[in-house]
């Protein structure tokens, strides 16, 4: 049968417009992650479609709906939404199995296909301290190791002390017999030392999969250590007569025994004035027989330890006493004020003599003023001669 010119070319347009519309149909896909144990959700749309059908494949190629119709005989697979322009469906209790790619088919001609990965995170199991054995003593080396398994992709560890991040730790991770999730391990390694006893380290394993709500195991430390001792004196200037309490504090673990007082290397030599109440050590109506270096000692399991005070009883009457006055001071002060009067009284004396008094007697003056004639002859003929000037100095 032959057609019209104008028949053939109204289906050749007919045409046209059916494989350009194909052509602009499209599926879309988007990569989907979920955690081991929950649910994926898996969509394809397309914006233009003629009413051509949409399935969903496994990585296995195994069809998993076809539009509306459920190929796959798998109870954990369900249809969400089904229509010309989408197919949506949702994979629960979702395996690291799952993993994979999945596709996306549109069955025009030539077939247009989206692909979305699946990627399963594996979930850390709770982590572990393990190398603790209690107690631990001072000095000795510890190494503490927190391990994770089933991380997929491997999981962080991080050390803590009282809540403190610890940097220098070391660091392992293991692929584990599957092939698809990782065992991770992390050791701690230090000296104990007294200032960790009671202590809280911390393991916390980071991952992805945990929503930023990290796993973390704990482990208290008991460190054992040898007493430490210090004595504490009542009075600090004691004086005869006075009283003195001296406490002998000892910090050890485990706890130190009572403490042991004793004096320049014996037993305390009055036991009437000298009274021991535990870790006290009282001594009354002290004396200079009381001088001397006490020691006390405390020990425990672990080992002993001790120290000393010198105790030093002072004259409350010396001249170097706490409270009595400085004699020495007084006397230099005496001393000073002598010397600068006498030589104020000295100075004086030099400047009187350089202003002396210079004066001519009565006799000098001639022979009006003598009283008789002998004198005034005597007189005026010793102003003629050569008159002496008669001088007196007065001080």
């Amino acid at each position: 049968m032959r057609l019209k010119p104008g028949a053939l070319l109204r289906f050749y347009s007919l045409c046209g417009i059916l494989i350009q519309g194909s052509q602009g149909q499209f599926p879309l896909t988007q990569n989907v992650t979920v955690v081991e144990g929950g649910t994926a959700n898996l969509t394809c749309r397309v914006d233009q479609n003629d009413n051509t059908s949409l399935q969903w494949s496994n990585p296995a190629q195994q069809t998993l709906y076809f539009d509306d119709k459920k190929a796959l005989r798998d109870n954990r697979i369900e249809l969400v939404r089904a229509s010309w322009h989408e197919l949506s469906i949702s994979v629960s209790d979702v395996s690291l199995s799952d993993e994979g790619q999945y596709t996306c088919s549109l069955f025009t001609m030539p077939v247009k296909t989206s692909k979305a990965f699946l990627t399963v995170l594996g979930v850390p199991e709770k982590p572990q301290i393990t190398g603790f054995t209690s107690p631990v003593m001072e000095g000795e080396r510890m190494q503490l190791t927190c391990k994770t398994s089933g991380s997929k992709p491997a999981a962080d560890i991080r050390w803590f002390k009282n809540d403190k991040e610890v940097k220098d730790v070391k660091y392992l991770k293991e692929e584990d017999a599957n092939r698809k999730t990782f065992t991770v391990s992390s050791t701690l390694d230090f000296l104990a030392d007294r200032s960790d006893d009671g202590a809280v380290v911390s393991c916390r394993v980071d991952h992805e999969s945990l929503n930023s709500t990290p796993q973390i195991a704990m482990q208290v430390l008991e460190i054992h250590y040898t007493p430490l001792v210090k004595i504490i004196s009542s009075n600090s200037w004691p004086e005869e007569g006075q009283s003195i309490i001296l406490t002998c504090e000892s910090k050890g673990k485990p706890v130190p025994e009572p403490v042991l007082w004793t004096k320049d290397g014996g037993e305390l030599p009055d036991p009437e004035r000298m009274v021991v109440n535990g870790r006290v050590l009282s001594i009354s109506f002290l004396n200079k027989t009381d001088n001397g270096t006490y020691r006390c000692e405390a020990k425990n399991p672990i080992g002993r330890n001790s120290t000393e005070y010198v105790l030093i009883v002072h004259d409350p009457n010396a001249l170097a006493g706490k409270t009595g006055p400085d004699h020495a001071l007084i006397g230099g002060i005496v001393a000073v004020v002598v010397f600068v009067t006498l030589c104020s009284i000295i100075l004086l004396g030099r400047y009187l003599a350089r202003h002396k008094g210079t004066y001519l007697t009565n006799e000098a003056k001639g022979a009006e003023d003598a009283p008789d004639a002998d004198t005034a002859i005597i007189n005026a003929e010793g102003s003629q001669v050569n008159a002496e000037e008669k001088k007196e100095y007065f001080i």
